[in-house]
């Protein structure tokens, strides 16, 4: 399974009024590990970025002017992209830029060129409702650092974003273990060896926390009359 973590940024919020883009960042996953493989392009736009614009991504007109025009690299993201599931925060901001881009070349839309898009975004807001859901939002929910990311950059977000997919998508729904029945025994009765496990390693509880504990057990004991689950637990 081949996806590619896609982020651009751009000249300006909109598109259809001529706006550009100016950097593309790509990031592979090959069954949902980092292989390096990334792709990353500064671009020409041919025109200067508008001021907002420029306070989020710090790339100046100067800076871009001796860059690869995108007929330059329309070939070779498309071959890098083909076939894959391409992964983006907010898709159809990229994707109104990338098929910009592809019309004046006369080429398809982007969607023709790779196997499915996603948008994370959808995904967020599925999983936290009524949350803030953007990258930073989710790299702060999920444990991710971000602190190096003072200004936006399109193969950082992209990086950004692949931690924040692979966090929010590794499928652990519940704590239980699926033991195999009987039937799904191996017929010869011979069971695979596990590898030995790594040592573990075992923290246990000061005085002070385990005394903090069974107040707390003594607490919800006296609420529910007696009937606190946890306190037959530990006397057994």
């Amino acid at each position: 399974m081949r996806q590619i973590l896609l982020d651009t940024e751009t000249t300006g919020l909109n598109a259809r009024s001529g706006d550009r883009i100016i950097e593309i960042g790509c990031v592979e996953l090959l069954n949902r590990r980092l292989t390096g493989n990334n792709l990353h392009f500064y671009l020409n736009p041919e025109r200067d970025s508008e001021e907002g614009a420029l306070a989020v991504h710090g790339l100046t007109t100067e800076f871009l002017s001796d860059k690869p025009k995108f007929a330059t690299i329309a070939t070779e993201l498309l071959d890098y992209v083909s076939g894959a599931e391409i992964i983006i925060h907010n898709a159809p901001f990229d994707l109104a830029f990338l098929n910009a881009e592809l019309k004046r070349l006369d080429l398809q839309s982007f969607d023709a060129y790779v196997e499915k898009i996603t948008d994370t975004l959808v995904q967020a807001k599925e999983l936290h409702p009524g949350k803030r859901n953007s990258l930073d939002s989710l790299c702060d929910r999920y444990g991710i650092s971000n602190g190096h990311r003072t200004l936006h950059g399109a193969l950082l977000d992209a990086e950004l974003l692949a931690e924040v997919y692979l966090a929010m998508t590794r499928g652990q729904k519940s704590f239980t273990i699926d033991l195999a029945t009987p039937e799904q025994q191996p017929a010869d009765g011979i069971v695979a060896e596990l590898p030995p496990l790594a040592d573990i390693i075992c923290v246990c509880a000061s005085a002070d926390e385990l005394a903090e504990h069974d107040a707390v057990l003594a607490g919800l004991n006296k609420q529910t009359k007696g009937d606190c689950v946890w306190i037959g637990e530990a006397a057994a």
